[in-house]
């Protein structure tokens, strides 16, 4: 496997993130509440599994997740953990506000380490630029650039749901790594023949979050969430097919999501979500179950998976 920089670190930045993060945004109370102490024993069996990337954003429980995230670390030395949060929102009494100006992602970035309680974040994404793009580029991409040319930052990203737009930021902008969600999935592989080539020639590092497409691939059943919105009947058709193949070679399906994400040589790392300690050791368990290569091949033989698709 020809990893940029190998698996577990994050391109060309050297930086080590492990293979398995933890995404942050089921601590904000996404889709159900989360009590205060399944969030800190969520971070702490994390910490405890050996995740060194913890993946934050202000949107997610408008300050909510980074608030938590920040309070459980405050106990782990900085040089255990690398964490990373987004801008581009200002949070407001009302919600959260885009602000993708170079002014607003200063301040953005300063209201965020407020909450988590550190001095500095390793790794800023500009958040979901999808209606401002010109003002990201000439604003937020640019503050942040300052930052890291100060020492500030190890590494600037941009995280969205879309390759499309995070294609034209990897050719245009000279960022680190980009956080790609729910579009490299054994259900979606939309960034397969342009963002992923794009960022393995530049050494930009990919991680990878939604790869359970918000729950489909975990659970697959009528009414499972897929994009942030209940499945259309044909996604939890393909879901269900998936999941009959992985049964078959006794692998659970959530494994062969976790393993899927990883055979592609420009992902560094992915971000899987957790709102309990107990989801956080299945996480680690499935990221160590082993996949045999004959579901890899039926899979592509069912019309599941293309040809084209690198697999483990």
């Amino acid at each position: 496997m020809n990893h940029v920089s190998g698996l577990g670190v994050l391109g060309r930045t050297g930086l080590t993130v492990g293979e398995l993060g933890l995404g942050c945004a089921p601590l904000g109370n996404l889709y159900e509440p989360v009590s205060e102490q399944d969030a800190a024993d969520t971070v702490l069996a994390a910490l405890a599994g050996g995740t060194r990337l913890f993946d934050t954003a202000p949107r997610y429980g408008n300050g909510v997740s980074e608030v938590r995230l920040g309070q459980v670390l405050a106990g782990v030395p900085r040089s255990q953990v690398v964490v990373a949060t987004k801008v581009g929102y200002r949070l407001t009494e009302d919600g959260a506000e885009p602000d993708f100006s170079y002014d607003g992602t200063m301040r953005c970035l300063e209201e965020s380490l407020a909450r988590l309680g550190l001095d500095r974040v390793d790794i800023a994404h500009v958040h979901d630029p999808d209606d401002h793009e010109q003002e990201a580029l000439t604003g937020a991409f640019r503050a942040l650039l300052d930052l890291r040319e100060q020492g500030v930052l190890s590494a600037v990203g941009a995280g969205m749901n879309q390759s499309d737009m995070l294609e034209r930021i990897v050719a245009r902008v000279d960022v680190d790594c980009v956080l790609l969600a729910g579009r490299y999935t054994l259900l979606d592989q939309d960034a397969l023949t342009g963002l992923l080539p794009a960022c393995e020639a530049r050494g930009v590092g990919v991680i990878l979050g939604g790869v359970y497409n918000s729950g489909l691939l975990a659970d697959p059943r009528p009414g499972a969430w897929y994009d942030y919105r209940t499945a259309e009947p044909d996604q939890v058709a393909a879901a269900l097919a998936i999941e009959e193949i992985c049964a078959r070679h006794g692998v659970p399906m959530k494994a062969a999501a976790l393993r899927f994400a990883w055979g592609h040589p420009a992902v560094s790392a992915l971000a899987v979500g957790a709102r309990t300690a107990d989801e956080v050791r299945e996480n680690l368990a499935m990221a160590q179950t082993t996949v045999p290569a004959d579901l890899w091949a039926e899979l592509r033989a069912t019309g599941l998976l293309t040809r084209e698709v690198p697999t483990p």
